[in-house]
């Protein structure tokens, strides 16, 4: 006996129709260079997905990868300075943004693990002149801060921020002072540079120096790493990777813009976070319990991904020296970042 095929009730066709076209119009909304960038053959080598980003309207790439048991390896493509046509350096230094936040997550666990600060003590404990000015200071604690769980405004949101780039002689804290909470302490979740910038001061005022010293003291010089810097003072210019951004003929690699790097530093720092070899073992404990192991960087003219994958056991970091408006450019860092990381995993036959 042959069934027949049930024919789908009137309420589920014209959810089907409905379905259809919103996801027509979805694509059709979609940029499709990031469409492109997803449906296109895996390559087989990671220097030809390097090779590709360049489609995509990227200046400059680089990609650090070190699996164990195997050497690092360099990948680049494109330039390190457009206009005299230098092409991409592996050892170029490379502003690497919000990456620097794991730093500071790193530097306030050992303080709280030597006692020296408490996860547990509030902004207003550290600086009570911010009472009335930063609201709740008197609630949020330096966890809540490092897990962007304060509630504080992120100065970087403020359209005055952006309008008086690059800020020379302004205390930035300025654009995140007297403004409504973005939500009640440790309530939610709200990725704000407000909240590092406090902990950086706090590091500074714990320690009695500046933060980029206690780095070098406790993370830098432990672990070998002699291309990271805390600003463009500590280096020379022409080392620096120049930075583009989409619609403008300037290169941002004259401003100032915080902590700079080369590709393999980061990656050594990333690695040593990660096995435990930056830590001991009370430290981990403390570090695992307010922040994360893995961290992007975004800046006018720099994006960067640093990520460690365990079932590959490799970290692989990239620098791309260009970003726009929209942001495609940072989903096109992720979507190129992603298949960077395939083709490691298909060559270990994962």
């Amino acid at each position: 006996m042959v069934s027949a095929t049930k024919k789908p009730s009137k309420g589920k066709q014209i959810f089907r129709i409905v379905l259809l076209v919103g996801t027509f119009i979805s694509l059709w909304f979609v940029p499709w260079i990031l469409v492109k960038a997803w449906i296109l053959p895996l390559p087989n080598t990671v220097q030809e997905q390097v090779d590709q980003t360049l489609g995509y309207g990227f200046d400059g790439v680089i990609v650090y990868v070190d699996e164990a048991g195997k050497p690092p390896a360099f990948y680049t493509a494109g330039y390190h300075n457009r206009e005299q046509k230098i092409p991409a350096k592996p050892n170029a230094l490379f502003k690497i943004a919000s990456i620097s936040k794991l730093y500071v997550a790193v530097a306030i666990t050992k303080l709280a693990n030597e006692q020296r600060l408490s996860l547990d003590q509030t902004l207003a404990d550290y600086f009570p002149e911010l009472m009335g000015r930063i609201e709740n200071a008197d609630q949020i604690t330096l966890r809540m801060m490092v897990q962007h769980r304060s509630g504080i405004p992120n100065y970087t949101d403020s359209p005055d921020f952006w309008k008086n780039q690059p800020n020379i002689g302004k205390d930035v804290l300025q654009y995140a002072l007297d403004l409504p909470a973005d939500f009640e302490p440790n309530k939610d979740y709200g990725y704000s540079n407000t909240n590092y910038l406090f902990l950086s001061r706090i590091i500074e005022k714990v320690v009695g120096y500046d933060r980029q010293h206690y780095f070098m003291e406790e993370i830098l010089t432990p672990l070998g790493l002699k291309n990271t810097f805390g600003s463009l003072s500590e280096v020379n210019l022409d080392d620096v990777m120049s930075g583009y951004y989409v619609g403008i003929d300037d290169d941002f690699k004259t401003e100032e813009q915080g902590m700079i790097a080369t590709a393999e530093d980061v990656g050594l720092f990333l690695r040593a976070l990660n096995d435990g070899s930056l830590l001991n073992e009370n430290e981990m404990e403390i570090y695992k319990s307010i922040y994360e192991f893995n961290h992007g960087g975004l800046l006018p003219g720099y994006q960067s991904m640093a990520e460690y994958h365990k079932d590959i056991d490799a970290v692989v970091v990239q620098f791309m020296n260009t970003t726009d408006f929209e942001g495609y450019q940072w989903n096109l860092l992720q979507i190129t970042h992603s298949r960077v990381v395939k083709i490691l995993r298909k060559a270990k036959g994962l």
